[in-house]
């Protein structure tokens, strides 16, 4: 018998896919940062817009340099996980903590583009996540693409905003913060605006800090992007095929929210029009549409083209609640297959979905609704949670000796690190509300982790540093047997059915080695679970359904004298993975069970048969066994 194989997700993913993905996260901000910002600051929000896509693309910059460290999965956990584990469980926890007011943040904003009551805004919201948590017990495979779908129409009604409200800027009503600090006017009705202008301005800089949202997405990314011209799996860089994707999303989300901001300001500076940019700062961008079509074009395609952004981006809002929930999912389940949680989040439903990160995924962001009334208090937590989360990473990546930088580069990230911290201290000390929210969840994410580590025996141990380096993962690697090619059947099974007895017979008469597939199929993004700790748990011999086949077909193969070849995949893309084996591994046939799937399953997950047959290779033969 053969050692066993394991394999990590194909990277099928360009730098067109990873920008759209990546768009459907960050480029949403636009669509509530602008309004948030006139609360904030009113007619002097303009400076404050400013200074946050400045320090956006810094952060943006940052990132670039992350992925191309982290071509595995450069997410907090991942990056903090090289330097310390406690602090890779307190970035996890805020990321967590960012996707869950994610969910609830974008779902608010939807219902108010869609144009729905504010009193029944949060009840509107509530059953959406709801219904897309019903949606996701069937584990559609790619959550992203519905974000894919509606970013070439969302960057075209972007175009036309910009196109209709260019000609209207002007300078007219644009203020700097001393002067509406001194309006008393202005005093009135933001009573809490009693600092000196620089720190009123830090604390509005703070405020609208939200834009940073989404960029924590494309280091999460990079463990299945594909790769950099020349460069290979064993060494695989991303940094061209990452930055690409962030610099042209970087670009359209600076200078759109740059110019609605201005276009936001434009209107003349006077108590009327405040208290109306106030009345529609949950869907900005809709109430600029509608009034600058109007002057444009009148009033009845005005209103119209307000409805087509409402629409637009209502739609592209719902998508992102949709990935907040499946990113949930994901950083929950590699959390408990790392060990800093219990082992009772990997359980699956029969769609490969671990259901408790499910109902958490689904459930929390309902509980955030519960005790929040309006868009800026879920602006508070969400602030608190997204900076958190990208101060931690590159807090970490800032202080890892290992990681290739330049000086220059290392310098830059230690001062975005700085600014970021002072961001978080601030939004700490001036929203008691966000400290609780974070202090809750960091502190009962700890409690968990430690009573996960008290139930499976985890102990943290200090040991000198040449004995970690003797039980490191690239020690060990380096022992590992390397699996020798030759002609080859492979068949993928779940379980003892008649293929693999075909399989077996086949390869007996053929006088051929055999390689038995099982795929686990999980419906979880784990783009940001490409560690070693992670990889090293998926072995059969841990997964009970997957052990109980291999055993079998093992003793059946030594019974009758044929060489057969484990292999395990853990994968959200069953048919991608069997593509991608078969052709790696060299089979020259391949055979397959037909399906028994339901007319629903079918409809969100599809036919592995019928992708596998139409996108295998030419030189390998394929069996269906019915």
């Amino acid at each position: 018998m053969g050692p066993s194989l394991e394999v990590n997700r194909p990277r099928n993913v360009d730098w067109k896919r990873a920008a759209a993905l990546l768009y459907g996260d960050w480029g949403t901000s636009k669509a509530y940062v602008i309004g948030l910002a006139f609360v904030a600051a009113g007619f002097a929000s303009l400076p404050v817009i400013i200074a946050v896509c400045v320090l956006t693309a810094i952060v943006g910059y940052n990132y670039s340099i992350v992925c191309r460290n982290f071509p595995d999965g450069g997410g907090v956990y991942s990056a903090a996980r090289q330097s310390s584990r406690i602090l890779a469980a307190v970035g996890a926890l805020l990321l967590i903590a960012n996707f869950l007011v994610t969910a609830a943040l974008s779902g608010w904003a939807a219902m108010s583009y869609f144009g729905v009551p504010e009193k029944w805004t949060a009840l509107a919201t509530m059953g959406t996540i709801v219904l897309l948590g019903a949606v996701n017990w069937f584990g559609p495979k790619h959550s992203g693409t519905l974000s894919i779908v509606m970013a070439v129409p969302t960057v075209i009604v972007v175009v036309l905003l910009l196109s209709i409200t260019i000609p209207f800027l002007t300078t007219h009503s644009l203020r700097w913060p001393s002067e509406v600090l001194a309006d008393p006017n202005f005093l009135a009705a933001h009573p809490k605006a009693t600092h000196g202008a620089f720190a009123q301005t830090w604390i509005w800089f703070t405020g609208a800090i939200l834009a940073l949202s989404g960029v924590e997405a494309v280091a999460s990314m990079t463990g299945v992007m594909k790769l950099d011209p020349g460069s290979d799996p064993e060494k695989p860089r991303v940094g061209k095929t990452a930055s690409k994707a962030l610099f042209i999303v970087a670009i359209e989300v600076i200078v759109a929210t740059i110019i609605l901001g201005w276009a936001m300001l434009s209107l003349r500076d006077t108590p009327e029009n405040a208290a109306h940019l106030e009345e529609h700062k949950d869907y900005m961008l809709r109430f600029l549409g509608g009034h600058y079509g109007t002057l444009l074009w009148g009033p009845v395609a005005g209103k119209a083209f307000a409805w087509v952004v409402g629409i637009v981006f209502g739609v592209l809002l719902l998508s992102a609640v949709n990935t907040a929930i499946n990113a949930v999912i994901g950083v929950f389940y590699m959390l408990a297959q790392d060990g800093e949680m219990p082992r009772a989040l990997t359980k699956l439903n029969s769609h490969g979905v671990p259901y408790l990160p499910l109902a958490l995924a689904a459930g929390l962001p309902i509980l955030i609704l519960s005790f929040t009334s309006n868009l800026e208090a879920l602006a508070e937590l969400y602030e608190i949670s997204v900076v958190g989360a990208i101060a931690v990473n590159l807090g970490a990546c800032f202080t890892n000796r290992k990681l290739e930088m330049h000086i220059v580069e290392r310098v830059l990230m230690g001062l975005t690190f700085l600014v970021l911290m002072g961001a978080e201290l601030t939004i700490a000390y001036t929203k008691p509300t966000a400290l609780f929210f974070a202090v809750l969840v960091i502190g009962g994410g700890l409690a968990l982790r430690a009573y996960s580590h008290k139930l499976t025996g985890i102990r943290t141990l200090t040991v000198a540093k040449e004995v970690a380096d003797m039980v490191s993962p690239e020690a060990i690697e380096r022992l590992r047997p390397q699996l020798k090619e030759g002609q080859k059947i492979m068949v993928a099974a779940r379980g003892p059915t008649p293929v693999l007895r075909f399989a077996l017979d086949e390869a007996k008469l053929r006088n051929a080695s055999l390689c038995v597939l099982y795929v686990k199929e999980i419906a979880v993004f784990l783009g940001a679970a490409q560690t070693s700790g992670v990889r090293k748990q998926q072995r059969w011999q841990d997964d009970p359904q997957a052990a109980a086949v291999m055993s079998l077909v093992l003793k059946l193969g030594e019974e009758v004298g044929v060489a057969v070849q484990p292999v395990y995949a853990v994968s959200v893309d069953p048919g991608a993975t069997i593509l991608d084996l078969a052709a790696t591994l060299g089979a020259d046939y391949l055979m397959l069970g037909s399906p028994h799937r339901s007319a629903m399953a079918r409809l969100l997950k599809g036919n592995v048969v019928e992708r596998v047959a139409s996108e295998l290779p030419d030189d390998i033969q394929l069996i269906i066994h019915s």
